[in-house]
């Protein structure tokens, strides 16, 4: 997987794309991509192409037949490499710990051994050796109903 992450990664880096995830499902082959700024459909199109000729060339990548999915990460992302974390300061996120906690709150500060989040019970400090599944939350902004008081 390592020797396909870094066939995939450095083809986008040449496409001022970067990888942000890669997963292998069953027969599924998920490439995450995330450009600055977003990405759109049509990049996404073009990114897919570009990718299923480059796995194509390079038959050992991926042995046997697999479905490519091309995608961005959505308003609703996966946390799972440090990066992922940095690019989610600020955000809401969910997190399930291996211990069976659930966390949810502000992610504020991340370093190299883990994270911190701002949630009503105040401030947790998690270890990444300890998160099991965590993603950043989409919050739909609310707004006053016209001619309510606030």
């Amino acid at each position: 997987m390592d020797r396909l992450w870094d066939s995939i990664e450095s083809f986008l880096a040449e496409e001022r794309v970067e990888l942000d995830d890669l997963e292998l499902s069953g027969r599924v082959l998920r490439v995450v991509v995330d450009a600055e700024g977003g990405i759109d459909l049509d990049h996404i199109t073009d990114v897919s192409r570009e990718v299923s000729r480059l796995l194509d060339q390079s038959e050992d990548l991926v042995p046997g037949s697999y479905s490519l999915e091309v995608t961005s990460p959505g308003l609703e992302r996966k946390l799972r490499r440090h990066r992922h974390y940095e690019k989610a300061l600020g955000l809401s996120v969910r997190v399930r710990t291996k211990g069976g906690e659930t966390v949810r709150g502000e992610l504020i500060e991340v370093d190299e051994s883990g994270f911190v989040v701002s949630s009503a019970a105040g401030e947790v400090r998690i270890a990444f050796s300890e998160v099991a599944k965590a993603r950043t939350v989409f919050e739909v902004p609310t707004s006053p109903k016209p001619g309510k008081k606030k």
